[in-house]
């Protein structure tokens, strides 16, 4: 019982966390120190590591996004031990022809028995070129 309850902190710091990571910083305490991340660009191990990731995705969306949103539409647990936050990534380039980028994704992340994060997985639903070529796109929607 008390674990499912840990469990549901976890699920409701994500759901608080990830709207913002943009933003403001994220939560690390439901992080193991040797969290392991991997998306289609990055694969790294470790905390510090980790809390580059996202002060790196806080810099670059401020200075090539004139607006940029995470939207998240779900955070479920699949299993004893797997939780899913399903997202879209969205925003406004820089520029002067105003560029959209706009893809989807999700996040597996894994927890061990004391309900702490050690993996975060993202997948995205295109390839990384993909996403860039919407930079350059001019008036390119969704």
């Amino acid at each position: 019982m008390e674990s499912q309850i840990q469990i549901e902190q976890v699920i409701k710091t994500l759901q608080q966390d990830l709207p913002t990571l943009f933003e403001q910083d994220i939560s690390y305490d439901i992080y193991t120190p040797d969290i392991y991340f991997q998306d289609p660009v990055n694969k790294f191990k470790g905390k510090f590591n980790y809390r580059i990731i996202f002060w790196t995705l806080r810099f670059h969306a401020r200075l090539f996004f004139t607006e940029i949103y995470f939207d998240l539409h779900e955070v479920t647990q699949l299993d004893k031990d797997t939780i899913l936050a399903k997202w879209t990534v969205r925003g406004t380039l820089r520029v002067p022809w105003r560029s959209q980028i706009f893809f989807n994704g999700y996040s597996t992340y894994k927890l061990r028995q004391n309900n702490l994060i050690y993996e975060h997985i993202d997948t995205w639903d295109r390839k990384p070129g993909e996403i860039l070529r919407q930079f350059w796109i001019k008036g390119q929607s969704r």
